[in-house]
């Protein structure tokens, strides 16, 4: 069964797109907000920001230039102050002085309390942590508490929607590399139908395939260890911004994304290549000659 699509309703608090947005989904009680920074003391009037809630501090690291994120949550309180307060607080704290971006998830209904936002927060934090995008700042994993299989089959339809909509905002925190569809809330998840993909010299062996935001060489491969003559610069930058995943051994350690199939090839190589030649599947058919295919089979459709 094919995946049905979704109708998601965003809109443009400030008129513009780089400005605050909420988000809110068909037969959904749940709302999310994007706010840059800079307009978080312009949100003082919003009754919603007001709840219980699990917010996210987006930003990069001064030092590696890594995408950090900050995972929290807020309650109600009798003052009459929730997730706004925290967020207020968290920008007058020095110590998170590089977040640029809040996303925050409440309900319309304020339905949320201590134990679904606990729930969600510690839910949050190990899909952001298992799909290795981002490097999570949260110093403690927060508790999952206690609650009934009814509430939990409850809040994982709620981290369904969340997870559309963090992506929809642009923020892939909790989408892994490869093995991943987009998430159904329904329909049940599709297979994969990229084929693996090899390449092998005297002096690297890889395996890879071909991702919707470009090409990603597998956790396990191995790598040449010394570029050639002709290696150009920026592959000599890329072994240098991806050092940390390389053993002395010359293992990759972790899935690793790339632009294009030839930047993988050319790091993995440590050389200029064409990727669309050197990776091939396991029959040794090219990704040239792969894409060849994938424009006869859209032709013939047309």
């Amino acid at each position: 069964m094919p995946t049905r699509g979704k109708s998601i309703n965003l809109y443009l608090m400030d008129g513009t797109a780089n400005g605050r947005i909420k988000c809110t989904l068909a037969n959904w009680t749940g709302v999310a907000y994007k706010i840059p920074r800079t307009e978080i003391d312009n949100c003082k009037e919003r009754h919603d920001l007001k709840q219980s809630g699990v917010y996210f501090l987006f930003g990069i690291s001064d030092q590696t230039g890594d995408n950090v994120v900050y995972i929290g949550q807020a309650g109600a309180r009798k003052n009459g102050e929730g997730i706004l307060y925290r967020l207020q607080e968290h920008k007058r704290n020095p110590e998170k002085d590089y977040w640029t971006e809040a996303v925050v998830f409440t309900t319309s209904n304020n339905s949320f309390g201590p134990t679904e936002i606990s729930y969600l927060e510690n839910r949050f934090c190990k899909l952001a942590t298992e799909a290795k995008r981002y490097l999570v700042k949260n110093g403690n994993d927060p508790t999952l508490g206690n609650i009934t299989e009814e509430k939990e089959s409850e809040m994982e339809e709620f981290v369904d929607y969340a997870k559309i909509i963090m992506g929809t905002f642009g923020h892939k925190v909790f989408e892994p590399l490869v093995g991943s569809s987009p998430t159904p809330v329904i329909d049940p998840p599709t297979i994969d139908k990229e084929p693996k993909l090899y390449l092998s010299t005297t002096k690297a062996n890889a395996i890879g395939r071909r991702t919707n935001e470009g090409f990603v060489v597998f956790k396990g491969s191995t790598v040449s260890a010394v570029p050639t003559k002709s290696c150009p610069e920026t592959i000599s930058r890329l072994r240098k911004q991806h050092a940390e995943r390389v053993s002395s051994e010359g293992m990759l350690l972790e899935d690793t994304l790339f632009g294009s199939p030839s930047a993988a090839a050319g790091f993995v190589t440590y050389s200029s290549a064409n990727g669309l030649t050197m990776w091939a599947t396991e029959n040794g058919k090219t990704l040239k000659e792969l894409e060849g295919e994938d424009e006869s089979e859209q032709s013939s459709q047309i």
